[in-house]
């Protein structure tokens, strides 16, 4: 009998979405922690309307693990239109609105959840990195101050652009007991793909969920990002990566790094990305995977099948 890995992803974003979409299919048994520092969007407005956790990453992380894929489209479907008469539901995800339904229904947040995932067939634990909305903030490369995980996701603050490093209010959040056990009970813990400020760093400075990775003995996987985002990453190699963990987290806590090596589909020019630079001078003790990842078809991100496959080989 095949023993199922315990894997947990950190994160949230497209970036989670794709890994899970690409680890499903070899069926693992799979926890995903999600920032709760999202306040732009859907989920900002229902965090600020309704006083309620953010959905967003969550509702796409449950929408990553349907098997019936037409659903998930439509739990994913955003509502167009900034007319008048659709202003209050314009820019919101169905899913979104569901869990709020949910929440509204049963009082919990954690009941509101356990009911969406019953309804679409997900087993998968997907827990919200924290118990209370957090808030995110950074300073900049010229030491300004900047509020909001929005300001720094679109880049809303005066040129030079640049983030130094982030920190979150409350400073040390509650945190679900059960976070916390499937993190020291994995045998693999992936960090990645997805924005570094404003997606993988705010998981992982959380001081319980951060000791609590240090003190894992999970086989630890970075996933690098194919390109770099304009402002917030722009101009980063691999070295710099590994350098904001150490900044952020004390350490590089991984073992195993997953880098794309394929750079020959052109990135248009309209989205400012730049594919990332794999500098190997900072990975003396972590081991280096290159493969092709890349999705030929949008080359900002990761093909699923490609790094669920490449993955799966190595662990």
């Amino acid at each position: 009998m095949t023993v199922r890995k315990k894997i947990v992803c950190l994160g949230g974003g497209r970036g989670t979405s794709s890994l899970l979409q690409g680890l499903k299919p070899f069926n693992p048994q799979l926890s995903v922690i999600t920032s709760m520092a999202d306040d732009g969007g859907s989920s900002g407005r229902l965090r600020k309307s309704y006083n309620m956790m953010p959905p967003g990453d969550i509702v796409s992380c449950i929408a990553a693990l349907m098997e019936n894929r037409e659903l998930a489209a439509l739990v994913t479907h955003r509502f167009p239109g900034m007319h008048k008469t659709a202003k209050e539901i314009s820019g919101h995800k169905l899913g979104n609105l569901m869990l709020l339904a949910e929440l509204q229904r049963t009082g919990d947040f954690y009941k509101a959840l356990e009911a969406i995932k019953k309804i679409f067939g997900v087993k998968a634990d997907i827990l919200p990195a924290t118990d209370e909305r957090t808030r995110l903030s950074a300073f900049t490369l010229d030491g300004r101050r900047l509020h909001s995980e929005t300001t720094m996701d679109l880049a809303l603050y005066a040129e030079p652009h640049g983030i130094k490093s982030i920190y979150i209010t409350p400073k040390n959040p509650q945190v679900n007991s059960l976070v916390i056990k499937n993190i020291l009970e994995a045998d693999v813990i992936i960090s990645g793909p997805g924005d570094l400020y404003t997606n993988q760093l705010p998981v992982l400075i959380i001081p319980k969920i951060k000791d609590a990775l240090l003190a894992s003995k999970a086989k630890k996987l970075f996933v690098l990002n194919i390109a770099n985002k304009p402002f917030e990453t722009k101009g980063y190699t691999l070295q710099s990566f590994i350098r904001a963990f150490e900044d952020h987290v004390g350490t590089f806590p991984f073992d195993m790094v997953f880098a794309n090596n394929n750079t020959v589909p052109k990135i248009p020019k309209k989205y400012r990305y730049d594919y990332i630079a794999i500098d190997t001078s900072s990975t003396q003790n972590v081991t280096l995977i290159e493969e092709d990842l890349v999705n030929i078809d949008f080359p900002l991100y990761h093909d699923a099948a490609k790094l669920g496959k490449t993955i799966t080989k190595y662990i």
